[in-house]
């Protein structure tokens, strides 16, 4: 299970208190729905791994590796159909980045033999590629993005989801609202500033699969 982006540390140092008994029951599971949502719409782990193993298909000769910031590129492998047996790729080029080179008409790649007496069915150009990624700390950014996604639920007067109200003496009130009750939303704000902070993956990416 992937660790949450942000502590209950980090809650109570935004709202200036301990928790409460209540909102410290609650705080490690909301951490975690906030974490998931924030790594399903970035399309990114925001944690150290190290010797991860893709499934991916380039795209003109060029494998966009999805995890950034990249440390390594251990190794890359062709995958072979058909029956065809896996090749490893000798000279792929990594741009220092995000970029793998694998082209085949490139003078600087050196694809084994057999790559070049197969039909190119045999190689549809998916590769399985080791790499490692990420940060040994959560970007500050992110963290306050999880953070704000959690108090919104964390501290919300009621446990009905969309609904806040207050009661003084003999007056009450009730309002519809988002992002409160048992639920952590993800508002446009939220959205916006992981864009603005180039952490939203843009249309057109290269899909990946793990094995």
């Amino acid at each position: 299970m992937a660790s949450s982006l942000a502590s209950p540390v980090d809650l109570e140092s935004r709202l200036g208190r301990p928790l409460t008994g209540p909102e410290t029951a609650r705080a490690e599971a909301l951490l975690a729905d906030a974490s998931a949502l924030v790594r399903s719409y970035t399309g990114r782990t925001f944690t150290r791994t190290d010797d991860e193993t893709i499934v991916v298909r380039a795209q003109q000769g060029e494998i966009r590796l999805p995890q950034t910031p990249v440390i390594d590129v251990i190794r890359v492998v062709a995958i072979g159909s058909g029956g065809a047996p896996d090749l490893p790729v000798i000279g792929w080029q990594w741009d220092g980045l995000d970029l793998i080179r694998t082209a085949a008409d490139s003078p600087a790649i050196n694809l084994p033999e057999r790559w070049y007496d197969e039909d190119d069915t045999d190689y549809p150009g998916t590769y399985r590629v080791t790499y490692s990624h990420g940060t040994a700390e959560v970007p500050a950014d992110i963290v306050a993005v999880v953070a704000r996604m959690t108090l919104r639920t964390l501290t919300s007067p009621t446990m009905a989801g969309g609904v806040t109200g207050e009661t003084i003496g003999p007056y009450s009130y009730r309002t519809d609202g988002s992002g409160v009750g048992t639920a952590v939303t993800m508002t446009d704000e939220d959205q916006q500033m992981l864009k603005l902070a180039g952490y939203r993956r843009q249309a057109g990416m290269t899909m990946v699969r793990r094995r």
